[in-house]
């Protein structure tokens, strides 16, 4: 008699690997539940980044009347963290623990960060606003409130992922590390999305009581969430810990002089910077240039943020299959690029005669190019260093990342409006300001593949940035 139940469980099996390129980098030791359990920092990450970006950026200036200057200030505290995250990955590699953790601590510890930002928030934009009986509450009080919530929401967030991926990348073996990073990726693009819908329909009937609720819930959710991510993940160790307590660690200053010594990795870093950068630009841009240029309606280009996540989540899905096997995040990269520089093209074609069908696919291309270019530099960037040092190396990819990405969203918002009060006095045109962006994101990743392109042409794949290493593999 023919089994059915058995014929259904071999066909549900085999679906992970087919369709998900990094279900099977789960082992005996390392099921996949355990690493799906980990990854859901990644989600409180990414609720985290909608929370300030999306939701508290149309609250504050719609809701509570703060000025958009102020706005984009606090929203920019945050970025302020961001270049700690390589001595904070560094510190997690020689973390002193009487039961040997190394990387949990710091989770932990990035966690409260987060909560404590998270609970303090609401009621310290309601005193910036001057919302209520806070109307004659010092302006002070509200704005050294509201910065000191983003700063800790900010600094959770840069830990918080850059200890997580650190752990993540622990747990399994340096082939497997691409498919590990597409699924924690994957599964920060899900809580970004996820999280954008459940905040909308909570505060589409907006009121001050409701803001508290949902900033609070998501202090606990993030909490609890967190903690159930973590437990039992880092196995204890107390042969590691006496050998942790009687070594001697470098200073991070002298480690990150080795680090920054590793063939290759200079080069690499200032190419996440200038990539980074140029896909970035345009992350808040796309929905008002869809409008304003191309007169679609708000339906319409929210649904813009669907189609780059669709284009992202397939780079991130093409790149873990392809850099388990034999190709070289180096060349993996250029091609992220190279995919980026017509898709950019086709969005400034779309104000030209191309229409909406252009400005889709262009979308889409630049989601596609700005997944590759971000696995395989992240994949790049752990290969470079000692399996002892992968926290060091995280740190500095987080850092570079997370810079040039806030430096490219400000500058964006800037070069639009100077293009703008320079077209007055000879008439609108709606297309310009954006169109202008959108060429220096071009140049900006042109620049990327002159300085990518000497890797791809002279490093060999056995050098950090292609197989994994033997240096790596005896550092281990």
């Amino acid at each position: 008699m023919f089994d059915y139940r058995s014929f259904a469980t071999r066909k549900l099996a085999a679906l992970g690997p087919k369709y998900l390129p990094f279900a099977d980098v789960a082992t005996a030791d390392v099921p996949l539940s355990r690493l799906l359990r980990l990854s859901l920092f990644q989600v409180t990450v990414g609720m985290a980044l909608v929370m300030l970006v999306g939701t508290l950026n149309r609250v504050m200036i719609v809701e509570l009347d703060v000025p958009a200057t102020l706005v984009a200030g606090m929203l920019a505290l945050p970025l302020l963290f961001a270049p700690f995250r390589t001595l904070i990955g560094y510190k997690s590699d020689i973390h002193v623990s009487a039961l040997g953790l190394r990387r949990i601590p710091y989770i932990w510890k990035g966690t409260l960060c987060q909560f404590g930002g998270f609970a303090i928030m609401p009621f310290a934009l309601l005193v910036l606003s001057g919302y209520g009986d806070a109307v004659d509450a010092p302006r002070w009080i509200g704005l050294s409130a509201a910065a000191l919530s983003f700063l800790l929401v900010g600094a959770g967030v840069h830990i918080v992922q850059t200890v997580g991926l650190a752990l993540a990348t622990d747990l399994v073996k340096e082939a497997d590390q691409p498919k590990v990073v597409g699924l924690m990726y994957v599964m920060l693009l899900l809580g970004m999305v996820v999280s954008a819908l459940v905040f909308g329909a909570l505060l589409e009937n907006y009121t001050p009581g409701r803001l508290v609720q949902v900033i609070q819930g998501s202090a606990v959710i993030t909490a609890v969430v967190n903690l159930f991510a973590m437990w039992k993940q880092e196995a204890r160790s107390r042969i590691r810990a006496q050998e942790m307590k009687t070594a001697r660690p470098r200073a991070f200053r002298a480690a990150w002089a080795e680090l920054a010594q590793t063939r290759g990795i200079l080069r690499l870093l200032a190419v996440i910077c200038l990539g980074t950068f140029g896909f970035g630009m345009a992350d808040v841009l796309l929905e008002p240039y869809g409008g304003q240029a191309l007169g679609l309606s708000i339906a319409d280009t929210t649904k813009l943020t669907a189609l780059f996540a669709t284009g992202t989540l397939c780079g991130f899905a093409i790149a873990s299959r392809l850099l388990s096997g034999e190709t070289a995040p180096a060349n993996l990269a250029m091609s992220g690029t190279m995919i980026g520089i017509p898709g950019f093209a086709a969005i400034i074609f779309a104000s030209m005669g191309g229409g909406t069908f252009s400005f889709l696919l262009g979308t889409f291309l630049v989601g596609l190019g700005a997944g590759l270019f971000g696995h395989a530099t992240l994949t790049a960037t752990m290969r470079s260093a000692p399996r002892n040092r992968i926290g060091l190396a995280l740190g500095a990819w987080g850092a570079a990342q997370a810079t040039a990405a806030g430096i490219g969203v400000a500058l964006a918002g800037v070069v639009r409006d100077v293009v703008v009060g320079l077209q007055a006095p000879v008439g609108p045109a709606s297309h310009l300001p954006y169109n202008t962006v959108f060429m220096i994101e071009i140049i900006s990743l042109l620049i990327a593949i002159a300085v990518l392109w000497p890797m791809v042409r002279h490093m060999s794949k056995h050098s950090g940035f292609g197989k994994p290493n033997s240096k790596r593999m005896e550092a281990s």
